[in-house]
């Protein structure tokens, strides 16, 4: 267990969060969300004691081992790739350590006989003896396959290093485990192992995550930290996010007794309940349908941008056509032989196993890259936004906010322009920011701002919901689907894809696999899924 105690986290005269008070305790997963900048990670820090509070303190129920999920992806680079797994159970290794020193010893004495027994009965009581098998199971589950396991970490890809040391904090069966955005650079299939993996971890976990469906599938308990307060909710991320949609509704409601409303949240907490038993987190974790609480039920003081993509033409019936459209660059089969008719209303989703596939794919189609082999066509009458995975050229400039969007912009009126901003929350002094000092997240907001001003009938979005927190993201989701032109698109989002996306194309290095379907039957489609093991077999 995690016990908190009257903290509080001060920079200067800025205060990120105070009179904090909480508990963690075994059994359940708590995903921590927040908007960006409110402290998510910072708070993670406290807690595994990397940084230290103003004031307060963190209480760990004593004996019981934290796992943390490392961000510095270049501190193991000369170590093999199945060691840096299981140094992740720190006393198991220096065991293992230890006792292999011993037996090296040219001079093995009496001594050392009876430490080594020692250190034999620990390493047995710990399981050590399948700690390897262990790790490699744990590597296999998440993608790293066995020809990679002898390997030094300097020789991985970068998202295989992340991988890695996923596998690192998971391994050992740690009393608390600690987990900031381990589905960043993952694949649907990756994740997948990892939701079932935390469904049926039976001890404690808290992670942030800006993955809804991620949350949704391993939560039982929310941690919402907003306006300098931190908050725990029992339920999953959407039950947190409807109730308290349903209760800032409530709130406006003046006119309703308050006997209403709580019969009303009590009707919305039955139907979510019957829906969540239906699930497959409700086999391993049923504390959180328990612990449901309509006193709990608080509305949220979230902003949430204003997206609305409004075409200013109707697209014609010619949208896009490739024929035989392929890349191959330094050995690596990005796509080949695409032939794609897109019709109107489309919304695709494009995947591939092969990272910078569908990137490279959709900077051909923009014409950013050259064709390298095959022909497209765009049809006269579409207009394109397209929201690239890499924006830092665009923000190579010190222009002010409202200055650089005005570049985009035919109508030049500072008032018109600063609507756009202003419906991705840039007010007041923030949009006088130089837009080279923005983050990740304010930069995509500018980049939709930009698309908006376009008023496109076709929108191309390569991972678009990179750097954004969950406000922006529901906003965006909500935009997409309202939308009424054509959208091609990349995300590793799942919720984002499955409610926008009629149709799944796949990339693999022998082919193209196109299916008029939705994201969760075409994952789960056995036929579909032997036909791509074969197709990257084949390659």
């Amino acid at each position: 267990m995690i016990s908190v105690d009257n903290l509080s986290l001060k920079f200067g005269k800025r205060t990120l969060f105070e009179d904090v008070n909480l508990k963690f305790t075994p059994g359940n997963c708590y995903g921590v969300i927040g908007a960006n900048g409110a402290g998510k990670s910072t708070f993670l820090k406290i807690l595994t004691g990397e940084i230290d509070s103003t004031t307060g303190q963190v209480n760990i129920t004593p004996g019981q081992r934290m796992a943390v999920l490392s961000q510095d992806h270049f501190a193991f680079e000369e170590e093999e790739v199945l060691k840096t797994v299981v140094m992740g159970h720190k006393k198991l290794f220096k065991i293992m350590a230890e006792k292999d020193a011993i037996y090296m010893k040219a001079d093995f004495s009496e001594e050392d006989g009876n430490r080594a027994a020692e250190l034999e009965a620990e390493f047995a009581e710990m399981d050590g003896w399948n700690a390897e098998s262990d790790a490699a199971a744990l590597l296999s589950g998440l993608g790293i396959k066995e020809d990679l396991h002898y390997k030094t970490m300097k020789e991985l890809a970068g998202n295989q290093k992340v991988r890695v040391l996923l596998a690192q904090a998971l391994f050992g069966n740690p009393d608390i485990l600690i987990l900031d955005e381990p589905t960043n650079d993952l694949d649907a299939e990756t994740i997948n192992w990892l939701e079932e993996f935390l469904i049926n971890f039976k001890n404690l976990v808290i992670v942030v995550s800006h993955d809804r469906h991620f949350l949704d599938t391993v939560a039982t308990h929310i941690v919402d930290i907003d306006f300098g307060k931190i908050n725990i909710y029992s339920g999953n991320y959407s039950f947190w996010y409807e109730s308290s949609q349903l209760a800032a509704k409530q709130k406006s409601d003046q006119n309703k007794k308050a006997e209403e409303k709580r019969k009303e949240l009590q009707a919305f907490i039955d139907r979510f309940s019957a829906n969540v038993a239906k699930s497959r987190q409700a086999t391993a974790r049923k504390k959180m349908l328990e612990k449901l609480n309509v006193d709990e039920i608080q509305p949220s003081t979230r902003k949430y941008p204003g997206i609305i993509f409004k075409p200013e033409r109707e697209a014609g019936d010619q949208i896009l056509i490739t024929d035989q459209l392929g890349l191959k660059e330094n050995g690596t089969t990005y796509f080949t032989d695409v032939n794609l008719m897109v019709d109107k209303g489309d919304k695709i989703a494009f995947l591939s196993r092969t990272k910078q596939a569908v990137t490279k794919f959709f900077q051909t189609i923009m014409e950013e890259t050259p064709v390298q082999s095959g022909h497209l066509k765009w049809g006269v009458t579409i207009n394109k936004a397209y929201l690239p995975n890499d924006n830092s050229e665009y923000f190579d400039t010190d222009l002010k906010l409202i200055d650089w969007l005005s570049q985009y912009s035919d109508n030049q009126e500072e008032a018109y322009v600063r609507t756009f901003l202003g419906r991705m929350l840039f007010t007041g002094e923030e949009s006088l920011k130089k837009a080279s000092v923005l983050s990740g997240g304010e930069k995509v907001r500018c980049m939709i701002s930009r698309m908006m001003l376009q008023n496109p009938n076709l929108l191309v979005l390569d991972e678009p919901t990179n750097h954004l927190d969950l406000e922006s993201i529901h906003a965006l989701n909500n935009a997409i689907i309202d939308f009424t032109g054509t959208v091609l698109l990349s995300s590793y989002d799942h919720t984002f894809v499955q409610s926008v996306a009629n149709r799944i194309i796949e990339f693999t290095p022998s082919g193209t696999i196109d299916r008029r379907m939705r994201y969760e039957d075409y994952l789960e489609d056995p036929a579909i899924k032997e036909q791509r093991d074969r197709m990257y077999a084949k390659a």
